[in-house]
């Protein structure tokens, strides 16, 4: 009788845990660095969330730490983010990297020799087409003011001012 107790508190404990990771969120920062005169942006989200992502787009695990890992993010990122200059034309966003560690991603692009100017368009829909409770945050700093923009299914591309 003590085992089934046991067992019961243990498996409660476990749906709890599972259920716990209902919010789905990422941020980014995308900041001018006068000294290479590009545009830098930083990605970071879930380790996780992200391995899913991909086991779901290509039916097979991934190891992020593995290069084809990185080859099929960096696809899926081309297609999911991207920043539209004011002219209406899509920016070059390089692949710089990407690090991770036990818990996160972190997916480092720049757009060379190139200042975002003020109604530049960002789009942005990692992982919002996978989670449905996904939210993404943007950070937009050039000089001392910092914009926010928040992503999530009914706002997958803003402009900055």
């Amino acid at each position: 009788m003590r085992w089934r107790v046991l067992a019961a508190a243990m498996l409660a404990c476990a749906s709890m845990a599972a259920g716990a990771h209902n919010f789905h969120m990422g941020i980014a920062d995308i900041s001018y660095n006068a000294a290479s005169g590009s545009t830098e942006v930083v990605h970071t989200y879930t380790g996780h969330d992200v391995e899913a992502l991909l086991t779901n787009l290509y039916q097979r695990q991934f190891d992020l730490g593995q290069e084809d890992s990185e080859a099929a993010l960096r696809r899926y990122v081309d297609r999911q983010f991207h920043i539209t200059g004011a002219d209406g034309k899509r920016l070059r966003l390089n692949w710089v990297g990407m690090k991770v560690n036990a818990d996160n991603v972190v997916i480092f692009q720049e757009i060379e020799h190139t200042r975002l100017a003020p109604a530049t368009r960002i789009h942005n829909q990692l992982l919002i087409d996978f989670l449905p409770s996904q939210r993404n945050t943007l950070n937009v700093q050039d000089g001392g003011a910092i914009q926010t923009l928040f992503f999530d299914h009914q706002h997958t591309e803003l402009p900055i001012k």
